[in-house]
């Protein structure tokens, strides 16, 4: 791995030194080639070039760096690094004001939050990629998006809006011109078809996507493209032309060295063989499949052992990193705090000088001011007085005021004993029928006071908490009484029968009956819920 890192290092410095004032941009560049087969490394070299960015105050750099990073975690399945790199080069980017980065960066974003389950974050953040690409007139930006739209309706198999922005997509990148991306959206398309198993279809999108890429000599795109095409020619029943295609594919991925794309060659012409009974064949092919697959899980299990040495290496610096500019700061604190003790002790003598100065003014000053104050102190005896004398006049007014408030109360009191007493002798009286009438009078009275109040207090916080309720309610009936509220607004709550009951105060076979009514009333159909009705409204 060493002597792979330090052939890399020099191949890149060699291109630093030829390109002159683009080395910044040639470094990120290369890089991005470095990453599809080394991960590792270039996650080391994005992180010292990070480093000299951060050193120059080189934003818009250390924004790139850190979306790199990012990409290469993605790819190797470190999805929260992977998050933690796009948002620090978010904020960067936004710094720099450098819009199309901005939104890129917003773009790939989206695709992680897609594959970690989050789909409303991943459209919304989709969303303001793309307004930020109308804004700034990117087309290829805009058609980028619009294919990663169409990709999430796609998985969620609705088809006729991935077609649409799929369309967008292919739209914009035609008027910029772009075959690489047009390319890509004929492949979507394909897709988009042959999960509909309209093949013929599918297989012309493919097919036209094919050769977009072999004229941008699109090599592993080209591979893949042409083992789809292979899979349309299988489904079909065109097994021999399906062979021929997926033996085409095979022979690239061969001479490029992809085992991953061999391992799917090897798959597809094992299933073709299966399909025309050469099993002996299909079996060969399957076995071939087994044995590329384990190929790359054993180089991917290499390459994610030195990619998380290296991550852990770069955390540990990092760590490291931050605990040394933790003691930077607090030297720096403990320095200047010594230099703000020392100005404060020179403040504090030149106050304690003032002061002395200050004090024998101030003990001249008093003497003065006593003989002020004395004088004063005759006036304010004489002004106490008068005050004495108004306190007396006040006093004998409420004085009077209470004697009239007491003797009102008095009065009051006397009047309400009488009311009492007569009441009561009313209530001893032996007419039996005027004791009972009034006994019930007196309960009704109670009864119905408190429970109006109980309900009027019940209906005022119930339509504090659900707004216009009974507003929309009336749309749907003019008879409802107000018994009728009352049930719908605790069948709104939720309550179950026998509370609903004991607080109606009925029972719960007339509560049955209070319910059916209510159906009728309010015109629900038979077989619907009048409970799951009414949490509608």
């Amino acid at each position: 791995m060493f002597k792979r890192f330090a052939l890399v290092l020099i191949t890149l410095s060699l291109i630093f030194i030829s390109v002159g004032v683009n080395a910044q941009d040639e470094k990120l560049l290369s890089t991005r080639y470095l990453s599809q087969k080394h991960p590792d490394s270039a996650l080391i070299i994005l992180k010292k070039l990070h480093a000299q960015a951060v050193d120059n105050n080189d934003k818009l750099s250390e924004g790139q760096c850190l979306r790199q990073m990012g990409q290469i975690c993605y790819n190797q399945g470190h999805y929260a690094q992977a998050l933690d790199f796009y948002l620090h080069a978010d904020k960067l980017f936004s710094a720099s004001k450098n819009l199309d980065m901005l939104a890129a960066n917003m773009g790939e974003m989206g695709v992680l939050y897609y594959y970690n389950k989050q789909l409303d974050k991943s459209r919304a953040i989709y969303n303001k990629a793309l307004a930020i690409y109308k804004q700034t007139g990117n087309l290829k930006g805009q058609a980028d998006i619009y294919g990663k739209i169409g990709h999430l309706y796609e998985k969620h198999h609705k088809y006729d809006s991935a077609f649409y922005y799929q369309h967008l997509a292919l739209e914009k990148y035609t008027r910029a011109n772009y075959q690489q991306g047009a390319a890509k959206i004929y492949e979507n398309l394909g897709s988009i078809y042959e999960d509909l198993a309209r093949y013929d279809s599918a297989y012309t999108s493919f097919n036209h996507s094919l050769q977009l890429y072999k004229q941008e000599h699109n090599e592993i795109a080209t591979i893949e493209v042409i083992n789809n095409l292979g899979d349309i020619l299988r489904k079909t029943g065109k097994y021999a032309q399906s062979i021929v295609e997926s033996r085409r594919a095979m022979a690239l991925a061969g001479q490029m060295g992809n085992i991953y794309q061999l391992a799917a060659c090897s798959k597809d012409l094992g299933k073709a063989y299966e399909l025309m009974g050469r099993m002996d064949s299909a079996y060969h092919y399957a076995e071939l499949s087994r044995k590329y697959s384990l190929d790359v899980y054993s180089k991917e299990g290499v390459n994610q052992t030195a990619f998380l040495q290296v991550l852990y290496d770069m955390n540990k610096k990092s760590d490291e990193i931050n605990r040394l500019n933790n003691i930077r700061k607090i030297n720096r604190i403990i320095g200047v705090s010594v230099v703000v003790v020392a100005a404060l002790l020179i403040v504090l003598g030149m106050v304690v000088f003032s002061r002395q100065r200050l004090k024998i003014k101030d003990q001249n000053a008093l003497a003065k001011q006593k003989e002020v104050q004395h004088e004063l102190m005759q006036l304010e005896l004489k002004n106490q007085h008068l005050e004495e004398d108004s306190l007396k006049q006040q006093l004998e007014v409420k004085s009077r005021e209470l004697s009239t408030h007491t003797l009102n109360l008095i009065k009051n009191n006397q009047f309400l004993e009488h009311l009492r007493s007569t009441l009561q002798a009313m209530v001893k009286d032996d007419k039996r029928d005027q004791k009972k009438q009034m006994q019930q009078i007196i309960l009704e009275i109670n009864e119905s006071f408190n429970h109006e109040q109980h309900w009027r207090e019940f209906t005022a916080a119930f339509e504090q908490v659900h707004q216009q309720f009974f507003d929309s309610l009336k749309q749907y009936s003019s008879e409802l009484t107000s018994t009728d509220m009352r049930l719908i607004a605790l069948l709104k709550m939720n309550l179950d029968s026998a509370d609903i009951a004991t607080l109606l105060g009925i029972s719960t076979d007339s509560l049955r009956v209070s319910r059916y009514r209510l159906r009728k009333k309010l015109n629900i159909p038979q077989g619907d819920n009048l409970s799951a009705f009414i949490q509608t409204l």
